[in-house]
């Protein structure tokens, strides 16, 4: 079995829909959902807030890549341009971490970096991921690491610009 624990995001459109969009297109794979966040941009562009949540899904059939193929399906459903890196965007499906079998998949090449290179930097990833999974683990720098510890050493104000609302995915 491959997991797969997504981060998505939208600020352009029906926010909340294009992430919808996410759970309804992953249908029976999804595991849990967590509630959704709203996040000042990350990055330094000048753009609206975020919407924001993690999803953790399962398929036998899908392996790193296969996720990397479905995430960008579900980005180009919702219209997804790339005209900006860190710029305003419909959706955003980003693979946080992947394994199969329980192992975690490690990549390093142009197309796919798992675990995702900058998550543990990412309060509004790891926020949503601790709210349904608490004993959340990362791997950064080859060494295990647990999401809360990793949270924890983030800036106050980074982790206080991650506020949940009363918005549902399901």
């Amino acid at each position: 079995m491959t997991r797969a624990v997504l981060s998505i995001g939208s600020n352009l459109g029906d926010r909340l829909a294009m992430l919808r969009s996410v759970v309804n297109g992953l249908g029976e794979a999804v595991c849990a959902v967590s509630p959704v966040y709203e996040t000042a941009p990350w990055g330094g562009v000048d753009q609206g807030p975020f919407l924001n949540a993690v999803v953790i899904a399962e398929d036998p059939a899908l392996d790193g890549r296969g996720w990397l193929r479905r995430a960008h399906e579900l980005e180009q459903t919702a219209d997804r341009v790339r005209a900006q890196r860190w710029g305003p965007r419909t959706l955003d499906v980003d693979i946080v971490t992947c394994r199969a079998d329980g192992r975690e998949l490690i990549s390093c090449d142009a197309d796919l970096t798992l675990p995702h290179p900058r998550a543990h930097q990412r309060a509004f990833v790891l926020v949503p991921w601790l709210a349904i999974e608490p004993d959340a683990v990362l791997t950064i720098a080859g060494r295990p690491r647990r999401v809360e510890e990793l949270l924890a050493a983030l800036d106050a104000s980074e982790r206080d610009g991650v506020r949940r609302t009363d918005l549902v995915l399901r």
